[in-house]
């Protein structure tokens, strides 16, 4: 039976085989900002530089190589590329229509300014569908609704990316947290709570630092009052909610007091200098929309909310597990020639450890499919033809081809990057800096956030090896634990991944 041991120094020097791990990232970013390829050609060539590494500097067998880009091709069709077609469907189907035009007056009715409907859409409402979904489907949303309010669409897609930080932590009812706690034996509460006295500083300099980019020190002060209260009342509901209530709502109800809390503050103030991120004159519609129009254009995004959260209940999921009423809807593959045959080694774990390679399919239980319900439901509410609907969905579809072969094309580089070991190798060069360590705990995270675009796979990569040091350094564990979770949060925003789930959006 053919094994594979990780090594994660094959260079004899960790700090040399860093540099030769990270050379496949460094050719993404290269191609994409210097050479201006594209992202499907970039991505090519970065999987091939590190199937390339992975044969000839990890002694990775050319088999485990193919199967693991195989396994990280499909995990990027499904599930999250169906995330974003479901997504990007759902928006389509309410600009076709036209009741998205009746949405975006009722938003404007808020406020005019881009810089402010970036915060509320990208980073407030935003925080909501982490807190939900997760997975890229928040970016994709926000970004979709932010082009039809007339940001451009890389603009919108670039501000989202920045926005979706902050909640990422305790995104997706909280998995992150819990998946890490469950593979370390701490108490996800404990998490938690560090998490929740780290991260509040850094979400209120998030909604600051978009206004920033937006408009520079200027924006900052034309708005400072309705960023403020954005910024604190979601900072201060996070802490609240995850030192006390656990890591699985802090998002949602952070989202919800920050959102309803700037609204009702910008009923009475607003900047002076309306800004806009194309320097146009704002469109202002005297038209009034009778309320229950504005609530049917509301809708789709509330049906969306809806779903998602049945979706996440246990009762629901019960239905799909062995013996459940629809357990026959999801489907599993093995990968057998990875699957039980690759091992983690000392030190990223205390003793050779291998993992089962799974490719779960289930059609019904995954994201995509409560945004794709959502959608269908939005098709009878809105009044749309049938023949306008599936004529809707073949256009997202012929639109999505070529970022759905660059999403999964970077997803197998991910997963031959991290099953070769080259992830860990940069984990492990930062981690030999002893002491100061202290320092790059959290560079570790965001390594991983960058690997692997999830803080869910960067907690799962890099916890045990986070506790080890804590250990050896006689530092507290939890405490190393938070900074893996929190650097992970910033290298999501960043990963080759999120770029590609963003562009597409």
């Amino acid at each position: 039976m053919l094994e594979f041991h990780q090594i994660y120094d094959p260079l004899g020097n960790i700090w040399l085989s860093a540099l030769v791990a990270l050379l496949p990232i460094l050719l993404f970013f290269l191609s994409l900002m210097v050479f201006k390829l594209k992202g499907y050609t970039a991505a090519f060539l970065s999987v091939a530089l590190s199937a390339v590494i992975a044969v000839l500097v990890y002694k990775m067998p050319v088999s485990m190589v193919g199967s693991s880009f195989l396994y990280g091709f499909l995990y990027g069709l499904w599930p999250i590329a169906w995330i974003i077609i479901a997504a990007i469907f759902l928006y389509k189907l309410s600009v076709k229509s036209g009741y998205f035009e009746i949405l975006k007056e009722s938003v404007q009715s808020i406020t005019l300014d881009h810089r402010i409907l970036v915060i509320l859409i990208g980073f407030c409402f935003g925080s909501f569908l982490e807190g939900a979904i997760g997975f890229g489907g928040p970016v994709a949303i926000t970004a979709a609704i932010l082009v039809g309010l007339g940001l451009n669409p890389l603009y919108a897609a670039g501000l989202c990316l920045i926005a979706n930080t902050a909640p990422v932590a305790f995104g997706a009812v909280g998995i992150p947290i819990t998946a890490m706690a469950s593979v370390v034996g701490i108490p996800e509460l404990e998490i938690s709570q560090m998490v929740g006295r780290v991260l509040p500083i850094f979400s209120i300099g998030i909604p600051f630092f978009i206004v920033f980019l937006m408009d520079g020190f200027r924006g900052i002060r034309e708005t400072f009052p309705a960023v403020a209260v954005t910024g604190f009342s979601f900072a201060i509901a996070q802490f609240l909610s995850s030192n006390y209530l656990g890591p699985q709502l802090p998002d949602i109800i952070s989202a919800l007091v920050s959102l309803i809390a700037t609204t009702l503050f910008l009923k009475f103030w607003q900047p002076k200098r309306i800004f806009t991120s194309n320097g146009k004159e704002p469109t202002i519609n005297t038209e009034k929309h009778h309320i229950c129009k504005v609530v049917v254009a509301w809708m789709p995004f509330v049906l969306l909310t809806i779903t998602i959260i049945i979706w996440t209940q246990p009762w629901f999921k019960a239905l799909f597990k062995e013996g459940g009423a629809l357990a026959f809807s999801s489907f599993a593959f093995e990968f057998s020639s990875i699957s039980q045959k690759i091992f983690k080694t000392v030190p990223i774990v205390t003793e050779a450890t291998n993992f089962p390679v799974v490719f779960k399919l289930p059609l019904i239980l995954t994201t995509g499919t409560s945004i794709f319900l959502a959608a269908i439901l939005s098709v009878f509410l809105l009044r749309v033809k049938i023949s306008d609907a599936i004529g809707v969905f073949g256009a997202t579809l012929k639109e999505m081809r070529l970022p759905i072969l660059t999403i999964g094309v970077v997803l197998a580089f991910a997963y031959v990057a991290n099953y070769s070991g080259m992830s860990a190798t940069l984990a492990l060069a930062l981690a030999d800096t002893g002491h100061v360590f202290t320092f790059f705990s959290p560079v570790v995270g965001w390594l991983g956030g960058v690997f692997t675009g999830s803080d869910t796979s960067s907690n799962l990569l890099f916890g045990s090896l986070q506790m080890l040091i804590a250990t050896q350094l006689g530092l507290p564990e939890v405490l190393f634990l938070a900074a893996n979770t929190s650097g992970g949060v910033v290298g999501k925003m960043i990963s080759p991944q999120s770029i590609a789930i963003a562009c597409a959006a």
